[in-house]
């Protein structure tokens, strides 16, 4: 049986850096808002390296998906970049 960890969650309603340390991603959730765009998960602020980028659509359905394994390591912090109105809450230990 695999160790367990505490799970912690951060919520992003603006483009901005969600956690400031190293963690690894467990999961996401997204609501689009009403605008189709790119939501990007970088490692080392808005110019650091792309770890985890997908589209929404302009649906409001929460968007949501578990990280399979021990997650994605970021070693220094998760940024997130989100189309306007779109919202990001994340799952990370």
């Amino acid at each position: 049986m695999g160790m367990q960890y505490d799970v912690k969650s951060a919520h992003a309603d603006a483009t901005g850096t969600m956690v400031s340390e190293r963690v690894r991603l467990k999961g996401y959730q997204c609501v689009s808002g009403g605008t189709a765009g790119e939501i990007i998960f970088r490692d080392g602020g808005s110019g650091g390296t792309v770890l985890l980028k997908f589209n929404i659509g302009t649906g409001t359905q929460p968007i949501g998906l578990p990280i399979p394994g021990e997650g994605i390591l970021f070693t220094t912090d998760i940024h997130v970049t989100l189309p306007t109105s779109a919202k990001a809450t994340i799952f990370y230990g």
